[in-house]
Parts: structure tokens; sequence; C-alpha cells
């Protein structure tokens, strides 16, 4: 794997289905698709699921609507042909969203790094933005100031646009190294916070109206948290997530950007600093359930003091490499009393019921 360079690899894209109750696969679609990326290994981004229908997109930027019941294709759009753009060195990454009838996606090219789709039909409802590249972050929509705001953040700015339209309504200068925009911005009360490679962070107070107030804080040497591959979650006045410069997972005083405490043993098992080391988190019943990228669920309550690890357990092997260490960076899903954790090789099932 080179993470500067693109590659040239043919390989074969999938989609597979499986019982959630079993294992057992259902069906499975799959495709040959010719890379020129770093790290040509697949897709990125995660499948969106909408009534009987499941929207998937490949690295390429293969967009493709599938029935949810057998797999068969209801239609396709390759996007960066139809939107003349080029493929992000890291491929496509950002998963489609789908909000009422229509289905956002990033595409680039000019005035279309944001795309809006009829979901039914894939026709292009309206395209906006142009920017120096469309960076990783999924478009997330929120109601801010009484109104619902699609956000978008690429390589140049944080943006905000009115979901049925593509009007844009106000855009925040915020531009993170190698155009690594990834993780989503998080609304808390009227917070609102972005973070991304290289101590690129803002924590806005946002005005009565929906757009940006002042900026409470901005990325600093340590301080705040910079989210890579996972995104840093509030949990009322403090934020919890993974940093992407010193791999630790870190706490950090929202108001303030102050860093109350960290830990690598939430990240990479160590106790030394490790580029990107990461760990996703989902928020429930006031615990945190995390997966580590080295394969680890682990159960814990966090507080301004520190954590308290209530469990652990070794579920997949990091069978994926980067940064010269074996490592498996998939978010896990939480349904039906269940965590679903997968890496390249296998899909595992934890039931969190009580016997």
């Amino acid at each position: 794997n080179n993470p500067g360079g693109r590659d040239k690899l043919t390989g074969m894209e999938r989609v597979l289905c499986f019982a959630a109750d079993t294992g057992n696969e259902l069906w499975k679609f799959e495709r040959p698709r010719a890379y020129n990326i770093s790290y040509p290994n697949g897709p990125r981004a995660t499948p969106t699921v909408d009534s009987d229908r499941v929207y998937v997109l490949g690295a390429e930027g293969d967009l493709t609507c599938l029935r949810v019941e057998t797999g068969e294709p209801v239609w396709e759009k390759q996007l960066s042909e139809e939107f003349k753009a080029e493929t992000p060195i890291w491929g496509h990454a950002a998963h489609p969203l789908v909000h009422g009838e229509l289905l956002y996606c990033l595409a680039g090219g000019p005035n279309s790094v944001a795309v809006a789709l009829d979901k039914m039909t894939g026709e292009v409802r309206w395209h906006a933005l142009s920017a120096s590249e469309i960076g990783y972050c999924p478009p997330i929509i929120y109601t801010i100031g009484g109104r619902e705001q699609l956000l978008i953040w690429h390589a140049d700015s944080l943006n905000s646009l009115d979901p049925p339209t593509g009007k844009l309504i106000w855009t925040y200068p915020l531009q993170p190294r190698y155009a690594m925009a990834i993780a989503a911005p998080q609304i808390n009360g009227d917070r609102l916070y972005a973070s991304g490679i290289g101590e690129t962070a803002v924590m806005l107070e946002m005005k009565p109206d929906g757009t940006p107030g002042k900026a409470l804080w901005t990325g600093k040497p340590k301080m705040g948290v910079y989210s890579g591959n996972a995104t840093a979650l509030f949990d009322g006045d403090r934020l919890y997530g993974a940093d992407c410069g010193s791999g630790a997972f870190i706490a950090v005083n929202a108001e303030d950007g102050e860093r109350l405490w960290e830990t690598f043993e939430l990240t990479t098992g160590g106790d030394r600093r490790a580029s990107h080391g990461t760990a996703f988190a989902i928020k429930h019943n006031g615990k945190f359930i995390l997966f580590t990228e080295t394969g680890d669920l682990v159960f814990a309550k966090f507080s301004a003091e520190g954590f308290e690890e209530l469990g652990r357990m070794h579920v997949l092997e990091p069978t994926g490499e980067a940064m010269g260490r074996s490592v498996v960076w998939s978010h896990p899903a939480l349904a039906n009393r269940c965590v679903y954790v997968r890496n390249d090789q296998e899909l595992v099932c934890v039931s969190l019921a009580a016997e």
C-alpha cells in the first residue's frame, strides 16, 4: 500500500447481504472494477438502506441502487464520469444520504461537489459547490436555527445547503491537511464541531438564524481532538474521540478545547504514539461501545476525570495494513441488541442481550 500515491489494480467490488440472525449469505452483487487510487482494495462507503432499496457507492464512483430482498440492480450511475470529476486519491468514501425523496452524494467536478438525485430513478435534481477536492466527509442533515441544513465539508470549507434546492445558506473556511475532511460535523444544541487532519478544528456557536456566529476555539497543538477515520462524539459538555495525530483516544472540554485525559488503551492497545490510531465509538444508554483498530470490542463509561473499562473481548483479527501496522478500520453497527463488526475476511455478531 502506498498512502501517498495512486496504484493501478483491477479487482471485484461486491455487496453482500447476510441474515442478521444467522449470518447466512442471502445474496451477492458484484462487478469488476479497475482502480487508480491509493489503497486499491475495495469500497469504502457504508451501504445506505431505505425501505426496500439499498444504495452503494464504489471506490471509483460507481453508484448503484439495489433491491434489498434480492440484490437486483434498479439503476446505476458513474459519478466520476457523469460529473467529469477525478476520483479522490483515497477513493470515494462518503456514504450516500437518503432524506425524503432525494439521495445526496459527493461527486466532484465543476459545481458538482454535492449532488441530489431522485432516489427512485437516479435522475439529477440539483448539483452544487466547487472545490479543489471533494474530500471524504459524508453529507449530513441537521435542523439548525429552525431549518433543515445539508452540511457538506470539502477540502476548502464547511458549507450549508438547502436540502430541497441546493441553494447555499452559508460557508465557513476550514481546510484540513491533504484534503482529508472525513469525520461528519457534530451538533450539540447551538454548538457545531468539525475536525480533521493537521490540527484542523473549529467549535462554532451557531446564531438563532442557523448561521455561524463566533468560533469558541480552533485547532491548536495539545488541545481539541482531530478526527481522522472516526468521528468524535458529544456527551454533554465534553467531546470524545480518537486523535489522528497522536493516535490516542482523547476527552475534551467542548467549551474551550482543553484536553481532559487521553489513552492508547482504547485505540492501538499500546502505550505510545501511533499515527491515525483509531477507535470507532457508539454512544448507548449512557455508556460507550468501542471497536478498536486491533479488533477489540470494549464497553466503557466516560467522565471528565477518566474512563472506566466495563468489559473487553477480542472479536476480530486486524487483517488490514496502514502506517506499517495491522489494523481493522471498519465501524461497528448496533441493532437487534447485537453489535456487528467486520474485517476484510470475517463478519461477527456479538449479542448484548442479558442471558
